[in-house]
């Protein structure tokens, strides 16, 4: 069981090794097929059924391929506008390691204390964000607000959840459609650092944003 294991790992890491002479969309659907390839193989080698292994991976591996996120032209066009239009502000701009543009947004740019209404300053950051979400009508959103740990979770779950909303709505107004973004309010559950300072109590009251481009589905031969 272990030897399938392995080998299918192994399999695995010369799928994402071999991306270098691929496209960002063939990388990013080679990425998912990878990681559907080991899941399936633990889960095939789990059941304990002979081929159980061999045949979770084949599974993973077509469901890693349809199901994961790909990175393309349009994806990292939008990262190097919101670099751009965030620079020198303390956002960071990233792209994660499942393919998503990821967005960090401090509280000082974003939301007073204890408030869910959108700065000014953070306006010009969301209209050029809404722009490049619609001129990629494939990419789909996710917002998680953050806060800190002052106050009790009957205070900071609405709020963490009214901030996400708030920017879900004033997007829309910008032309993404709201079937598009998913929010959601974490209170002060998955804190940075430790609520222990002013300066880190700020660094935990944040919004998160996800922009994710799923593969395109592949019709079965």
């Amino acid at each position: 069981m272990h030897k399938k294991i392995l080998i299918t790992t192994i399999l695995a890491a010369f799928t994402l090794g071999g991306c270098a002479n691929m496209s960002e969309t063939q990388k990013g659907t080679a990425k998912g097929a990878a990681i559907g390839a080991g899941a399936g193989a633990v889960v095939g080698a789990i059941a304990g059924k002979g081929k159980g292994a061999a045949i979770g991976a084949a599974v993973g591996a077509g469901v890693g391929a349809v199901a994961g996120n790909v990175w393309t032209k349009r994806q990292e066009e939008q990262k190097r506008q919101m670099e751009e239009a965030t620079a020198g502000t303390g956002v960071g701009v990233t792209q994660t390691a499942d393919n998503r543009l990821k967005l960090d947004i401090p509280s000082d740019i974003s939301f007073d204390v204890g408030r869910a209404d959108i700065k000014s300053n953070f306006r010009t950051v969301l209209d050029t964000f809404a722009a490049g979400l619609v001129n990629n009508p494939r990419s789909n959103v996710t917002i998680i607000g953050h806060t800190d740990s002052t106050g009790s979770d009957a205070v900071n779950n609405p709020l963490s959840l009214d901030r996400a909303a708030s920017v879900r709505n004033y997007i829309t107004t910008k032309g993404v459609a709201s079937s598009r973004v998913a929010i959601e309010g974490r209170g002060a559950r998955e804190p940075l650092v430790p609520n222990d300072t002013a300066a880190n109590k700020a660094k935990n009251r944040r919004v998160e944003i996800f922009v994710a481009e799923p593969a395109p589905a592949t019709t079965p031969q």
